[in-house]
């Protein structure tokens, strides 16, 4: 990811803030006392998601432990990407 934003934005700076920027959002969620986020069991068992900028976190909680599985752009066929057949 921080290889797209750095080479899309034409700058090191940009990718490296924005990479410091998510990784403080999923802290952020990980650390509430609540289920968060919409439902994604129709792509794994588990999943959850939530939108961040052009991006959507996902994840899933395994007892109290919060676990991103994959971040993607809002664009992505997430369905395709889950089934694996992104990898073709």
């Amino acid at each position: 990811m921080f290889q797209f934003v750095a080479r899309e934005s034409d700058s090191i700076a940009v990718g490296e803030r924005f990479v410091r920027e998510l990784r403080e959002k999923c802290h952020k969620l990980a650390a509430l006392e609540t289920t968060i986020g919409r439902d994604r069991s129709e792509l794994q068992p588990g999943i959850r998601s939530f939108p961040y900028k052009n991006y959507v976190i996902f994840f899933r909680y395994i007892g109290a432990r919060f676990e991103v599985v994959n971040i993607l752009e809002r664009h992505r066929d997430v369905e395709t990407h889950f089934r694996g057949e992104h990898e073709r």
